[in-house]
């Protein structure tokens, strides 16, 4: 998938935040995200943890983008391109009873 940068709505330089505030904030600005808009996260280490995080709990519904990778500052964006409701719809296969055999 090819990734089409949009403007963040959001900037997270997480080198001033605490570490045990930092995914809890980044979930909570994520989920106020409308779709098709964008969080940029500064770091000074790689994000991958927060990237497994990401697919266990968004699964379908972000798309991550590496801006700068290190080794002195890490840029990642996170845009939504779907919400919850559709991603659980498509991992579905749009029925609510696993792909429509028991609908007509």
């Amino acid at each position: 998938m090819t990734a089409t940068l949009t403007p963040p709505a959001h900037v997270l330089d997480l080198r001033t935040i605490p570490p045990r505030e930092r995914h809890p904030l980044i979930f909570g600005c994520f989920d106020g995200l409308a779709t098709g808009q964008a969080l940029q996260l500064v770091n000074d280490h790689n994000p991958q943890p927060l990237r497994f995080q990401f697919e266990d709990r968004a699964f379908g519904q972000f798309e991550w983008s590496a801006l700068e990778t290190g080794p002195a500052v890490w840029r990642i964006q996170i845009t939504r391109v779907a919400d919850a409701a559709a991603a659980a719809a498509d991992a579905s296969g749009g029925s609510c009873c696993s792909g429509g055999a028991c609908c007509g």
